[in-house]
Parts: structure tokens; C-alpha cells; sequence
């Protein structure tokens, strides 16, 4: 469960229905999103193990990864290795022989992004966190394309909530724990801003972009006018927590902006699919 990053995961596996439900309604009995869900975790928890694999010689220098299973030696490399392709590939035959071409090729998308550009670039420049978004967004565009068997507006607006929504959210972690990426190696904009004026800046202007972002689901009928009043003040709360970080720069306060971000995303897309048009 550690490995392949279960807990982390089940944001992506929420996400993916939650795209599915609002896509829908399904054309059958709900086997199309059991394939879907079951092919969106292989390919999530394939890229967690990857992920792990890659940067176990990291994870050792750092406190809060120590005690993975990899760098604690409680599993072995070529085990981990296997876990991670085995439960990828599995992830993506179901979404191309069950699904359909676009998902599978979505979850590819996922998967590559996230192992092969985002992991190594962690170790370059602090512009991985912008990478790192990618993959995470995917997920609801996948539960979308399983239905529609395209993108279109919609799921693009589903994307853009994901992708602005990571950012202060993950700029939050990296201020908690940036001694930690520093010990590691990795130049989190955390590490290489270490007075946070840039990092609490940065959390500030993705909230802002957020909360117009977070309206279009009503524009684009997408949910009613009680979503429309809940993402308003969901939003708003949210900027507000972003802008105390930014002012204070204290752990206190990125730790309350990470744990409203859980209950954020949580409430907005529940809201969304209980309000659906």
C-alpha cells in the first residue's frame, strides 16, 4: 500500500468517477466504470512504485520517506521495480481493451509524465511542480473520455480545476517540508526561495486563477446555481487560507492550507456531481 502510493491515489481514482458521473450516464450496467476505475488505479499505483524506484537514494536523505518500504530495505529493487510495471501495464490493457483508445492513451499520458519528466525533473529545477500538475489532472479527463469517447469543453474545465487546485496545495507541502527537499537535493521552489516570498506569491496567484476557473462547471451546464454558490465561497475560503500563507510564511498556516485544500477539492467536486445538470 506504501509503494503504490494507495492513499495519494484515491484522489485520482475520485477524480476519474467523479469525470465519469458527470460525463454520463453510463451506456451499461456500470462494467464500463469498474474497467475504468480498475484501469485508472494500475496505471496510478504503477507510477507510484516507479516513482519510488527512482528515487530511493533521495527518499533516504529525507525524514518523512525514510520509512518507505524501499529506502527502510523492506522490499528489494527489482521486487519494487516489477510491482510497477506490472500493475502500469495492467492498468493500461484494461483501458485500451475495456474502455476505449482515448483513455488508454490519457493514462499513458498519466503515467509518462509523471515517472519520466516530473521524477527526474524534481532533481533540476523547481519548475516540476508546474510538470507534476499534468498527471495529476488527468484522472477526471479519463472518467470523462470513457463516456464521451472525447475531451471536449467540459473536460477541459475539469482538467484546469485539477491543475490550478494542485498547485497551492503543493506549495503548501513543499513549505512544511522544505528542509527536508533541501537535505534531499531537490530545488523545490521552497528550497530555492528560502525567505517564501515567491512560494506564498506563487500559492496566492494560483488561488486567484482558481476561483473564476472553479465557476465554468455552472457555465458550461455542467452543475446547477447551488454548485455556482458553493465553488464561489469553497473558492473564496480557499484564496483566503493561500493569502495567509503568503502574509505569514509559517508551518501553522501551510498546514491548515494543505488539510482546507483535502476539504476543498472534496466538497467541490462532491457539490458538483450531487448538483449535476
Amino acid at each position: 500500500m506504501v509503494l503504490i502510493k494507495f492513499r495519494l491515489n484515491l484522489l485520482s481514482i475520485a477524480t476519474a468517477w467523479a469525470g465519469f458521473y458527470l460525463a454520463g450516464p453510463a451506456p451499461d450496467g456500470g462494467s464500463l466504470l469498474f474497467f475504468t476505475l480498475l484501469g485508472t488505479t494500475g496505471v496510478a499505483a504503477g507510477s507510484g512504485a516507479l516513482n519510488q524506484w527512482l528515487e530511493v537514494e533521495q527518499d533516504r536523505q529525507m525524514y518523512r520517506t525514510q520509512k518507505r518500504p524501499l529506502p527502510s530495505g523492506r522490499m528489494g529493487l527489482p521486487l519494487a521495480l516489477g510491482v510497477g510495471l506490472f500493475l502500469s501495464t495492467l492498468g493500461e490493457f484494461l483501458l485500451f481493451w475495456q474502455v476505449n483508445d482515448l483513455t488508454a492513451f490519457l493514462g499513458l499520458a498519466a503515467l509518462v509524465s509523471y515517472v519520466l519528466v516530473y521524477t527526474p525533473l524534481k532533481k533540476i529545477t523547481s519548475l516540476c511542480t508546474l510538470v507534476g500538475a499534468v498527471p495529476g489532472a488527468i484522472p477526471p479527463l479519463m472518467g470523462w473520455a470513457a463516456i464521451r469517447g472525447q475531451i471536449g469543453l467540459e473536460g477541459w474545465v475539469l482538467f484546469l480545476i485539477m491543475f490550478l487546485w494542485q498547485m497551492p496545495h503543493f506549495l503548501a507541502i513543499a513549505w512544511i517540508y522544505r528542509e527536508d527537499y533541501a537535505r534531499a537535493g531537490f530545488p523545490m521552489l521552497s528550497v530555492v526561495d528560502p525567505e517564501g516570498r515567491t512560494t506564498g506569491w506563487m500559492t496566492v496567484i494560483y488561488a486567484a486563477a482558481l476561483l473564476p476557473v472553479s465557476l465554468l462547471p455552472y457555465t458550461c451546464k455542467l452543475s446547477g446555481l447551488v454548485y455556482f454558490w458553493t465553488a464561489l465561497v469553497l473558492s473564496s475560503i480557499f484564496l483566503g487560507f493561500s493569502w495567509n500563507l503568503a502574509v505569514r510564511k509559517t508551518l501553522p498556516q501551510a498546514r491548515r492550507l494543505f488539510l482546507v485544500s483535502i476539504i476543498y477539492l472534496t466538497l467541490l467536486f462532491a457539490v458538483m456531481v450531487l448538483d449535476r445538470s
